[in-house]
């Protein structure tokens, strides 16, 4: 999965080597394997997985046959590109987080075309077995073989809760959706980006965070770190 240009900032694959430091069904929230036990803090990372991901599909499932073809924040993205690159996204995390493959091992399966007859029915597919993938026993603390080398499992899943929350605006935007998005989303994606800001400009990776208006609440500074305006 190439390096595409989002906006006013550049998208890369997480899975396949960020620079970086995104299942469920619509209605659901997380999945709790029977005997599974964990800390507050990866039950919390686990909840606001399945939030992002909830959130973003209930989006896929308000477009109407009409706007896959349209513009979005995302300026060489349609909305039928953004949906497939985060799906895509989604489908990194069973092989990964599971079964314990690489990014080599897996190459470019997941290029190209990931939606079909069906997009609906390729994201809640692709939610759910990612967050499932996350919510089994121990895959939160098991290292991940990203392209910058073994990364917490931990880490990989907050970095696609701020993918796919992000994006949660963009395809917002993209279809005249309301784009507001709750505030412990925010508030946890505006904590993970704001450390890393200007590295993530200095990468090529991300356009150099625009300037936050006074007074702005948090999703807006967040969306300014991120190279968008409101």
């Amino acid at each position: 999965m190439g390096v595409l240009t989002c906006g006013q900032h550049r998208c890369g694959a997480r899975g396949v080597g960020g620079t970086w430091g995104q299942g469920v069904e619509p209605k659901e929230r997380t999945v709790r394997p029977v005997g599974a036990t964990r800390t507050d803090p990866q039950t919390a990372l686990l909840d606001l997985h399945a939030e992002a991901l909830r959130l973003f599909g209930e989006r896929v499932h308000a477009i109407t046959g009409d706007q896959w073809d349209g513009p979005t924040p995302c300026t060489e993205w349609t909305v039928a590109d953004l949906v497939n690159h985060v799906t895509g996204e989604q489908l990194w995390v069973p092989p990964l987080v599971a079964e314990g493959r690489t990014v080599e091992d897996i190459g470019d399966a997941f290029s190209g075309d990931l939606l079909g007859e069906d997009p609906m029915a390729a994201w809640d597919t692709a939610a759910h077995a990612a967050h499932a993938a996350f919510a089994a026993p121990g895959a939160l603390e098991r290292p991940v073989a990203l392209s910058r080398g073994p990364t917490p499992g931990s880490a990989y899943c907050a970095e696609l809760i701020v993918d796919c929350a992000v994006h949660t605006w963009d395809l917002s935007r993209g279809i005249g959706a309301d784009d507001r998005l709750p505030d412990d989303l925010v508030d946890f994606t505006f904590k993970e980006v704001a450390p890393h800001a200007d590295a993530l400009a200095a990468s090529g990776m991300f356009a150099a965070p625009v300037e936050i208006p006074d007074g702005a609440d948090t999703q807006t500074r967040l969306l300014a770190l991120m190279g968008r305006r409101r």
